[in-house]
């Protein structure tokens, strides 16, 4: 038998994704934010996680997905990054799905753009796809300030 792989699961946009459980911190309901002035546009903001000050990344700007739709508040899925806690502003949170790693499909050739990089590979399930987000890439914001020093 073939290895298994937790994805958290979550909607954007009409469509399904998944992020590796191991990443995600947490799961919190919408939170208050500031803007930063010139920040990045897939920046929404900043939210005070219990004293701890977390950028929020649009997802939907970042996949140059639509706008969400005006009155509908954003779920924050908090991921640790390299750089610290990142949190991803998607529509709704899925479950933790468990899936065989034999069963993962390499993107088609149809996904292209920003999407394209951003997405490892897709799960097939019985009525839509999963979309496997590469955590690491979809944290690299380009223009999101200051470059720091190694």
């Amino acid at each position: 038998m073939g290895t298994t792989r937790q994805l958290a699961t979550f909607h954007l946009d009409g469509f399904f994704f998944g992020i590796e459980v191991e990443k995600v911190q947490e799961v919190i309901r919408y939170q208050p934010m500031t803007r930063v002035p010139i920040a990045s546009p897939v920046v929404q903001g900043l939210i005070n996680l219990r004293g701890q000050i977390v950028t929020a990344i649009d997802l939907r700007r970042r996949l140059e997905l639509r706008p969400r739709p005006e009155g509908e508040l954003p779920m924050n899925v908090v991921v640790r990054g390299d750089d610290g806690a990142v949190s991803l502003l998607v529509d709704e949170i899925g479950d933790v799905l468990e899936f065989d790693d034999e069963t993962f499909e390499q993107p088609p050739e149809t996904v292209r753009g920003t999407t394209r990089e951003l997405v490892r590979g897709v799960y097939q399930l019985r009525d839509k796809l999963l979309l496997m987000l590469d955590t690491e890439r979809t944290l690299q914001i380009d223009g999101a300030g200051p470059e720091r020093e190694a």
